[in-house]
């Protein structure tokens, strides 16, 4: 298959780090509202050891000027266009929240592809099959705000920022209705191993919703639950991070050496 084009593979991706040549791919797909510079520590934490790279949708920073997509689908389809298929290092995905649910629909379209991940961590929301009627997306601006407050996720000075606001909660809204408008089209399940992670004081997710992940594979499962809530991977990116660097470990000598 040909390569990406390097325009599409810069609009979609950020690199915030060089890492060392032949380094394994760490996908990393933000929460909703969320920007590729949200992983610039995870990034700074593994490099050069770890190739981290970051997905930047549109309608933020500086993809500002472009409608934030419809769906999730829409997304995994953008973020899968702009992988160089060429590259024959293993790719791990990280997805937090929404980001979760991006990661889950571009797995599904890299093993359709014949390149499945060699592992995906799903974070902070629970497996696809669990559908619930969720409407923040349908609310006024303060119920979003509201919403968003309470998962804990975003600085207080943005939301107390009348100018900031405005730009932000377009975006925040169209997440919101990706997400909540999501569902489970039919297929076969992932063949990778996917490891979920939740906050075990998250709001929105319970570990027992965490575990439904399992049925979303048929290779090797496992749930890390930790300290903390949405966000818990903020507080607790030490814990995160080597749960990271041990599972790229575990992958063998094709995911190179990992400190």
């Amino acid at each position: 298959m040909a390569e990406r084009p390097a325009a599409e593979h810069q609009l979609w991706l950020r690199s915030f780090h060089r890492p060392t040549p032949g380094a394994p791919r760490l996908l990393c797909l933000p929460h909703a509202g969320g920007s590729a510079s949200f992983y610039f520590a995870v990034s700074k934490a593994l490099s050069p050891a770890v190739d981290v790279r970051a997905v930047q949708y549109p309608g933020r920073q500086d993809r500002y000027d472009e409608p934030p997509a419809g769906s999730i689908q829409e997304l995994a389809q953008g973020v899968f266009r702009a992988l160089d298929d060429g590259e024959d290092t293993p790719l791990v995905l990280f997805g937090h929240s929404m980001g979760a649910m991006v990661g889950f629909e571009l797995a599904r379209l890299l093993e359709a592809a014949g390149r499945p991940p060699a592992m995906f961590f799903a974070s902070g929301r629970r497996g696809p099959s669990l559908a619930r009627t969720e409407t923040v997306h349908q609310g006024d601006d303060a119920q979003l705000i509201a919403e968003v407050t309470k998962l804990d996720g975003t600085d207080a000075a943005l939301l107390e920022d009348e100018e900031l606001l405005r730009m932000v909660l377009p975006v925040l809204r169209a997440d919101y209705r990706a997400v909540e408008t999501y569902r489970r089209t039919p297929g076969p399940r992932l063949s990778c191993p996917v490891v979920a992670m939740t906050g075990d004081a998250d709001p929105r997710l319970t570990p027992d919703e965490a575990r439904t992940w399992a049925e979303e594979t048929d290779g090797a499962f496992e749930l890390r639950v930790f300290p903390g809530a949405h966000f818990y991977l903020v507080a607790q990116q030490e814990a995160v991070l080597a749960e990271v660097r041990a599972a790229l470990r575990r992958l063998g000598p094709a995911a190179g050496a990992v400190a």
